[in-house]
């Protein structure tokens, strides 16, 4: 399993930003993803990226708001978090898909982003 390691969570005042990094151990996926979980919630998707190629999905509660993108060489996703709502609060999450069709097969262990009002 690929090793996943996030970073750049932390406390944010509403309205403000954050940027968060995902590095992988290894380049054996194909796509590499942010979800998020808040408390008493189940986990959500954000945005996914391909690796090759550098396509972009985002769930529509985040778009125009956050931006996925990634250094290829090194392993590296981030995800830019701007306009910030108290909302977004929660452990974000990267993951990591093997095969297109398959489905996320490795997590990181989360880092926390709290917005407050």
């Amino acid at each position: 399993q690929v090793q996943l390691v996030e970073s750049g969570g932390g406390l944010v005042q509403a309205g403000g930003s954050l940027r968060l990094s995902c590095a992988a151990s290894e380049r054996t996926f194909v796509t590499m993803g942010w979800f998020r979980q808040a408390p008493g919630k189940e986990r959500e998707f954000v945005a996914s990226i391909r690796w090759s190629g550098g396509r972009q999905y985002y769930a529509d509660y985040v778009k125009g708001r956050f931006t996925i993108s990634r250094d290829y060489t090194q392993n590296t996703a981030f995800l830019e978090m701007n306009s910030l709502k108290v909302e977004d609060t929660a452990i974000y999450y990267c993951a990591t898909k093997s095969g297109i069709m398959s489905a996320y097969d490795s997590w990181g262990m989360g880092t926390q982003v709290t917005v407050s009002a």
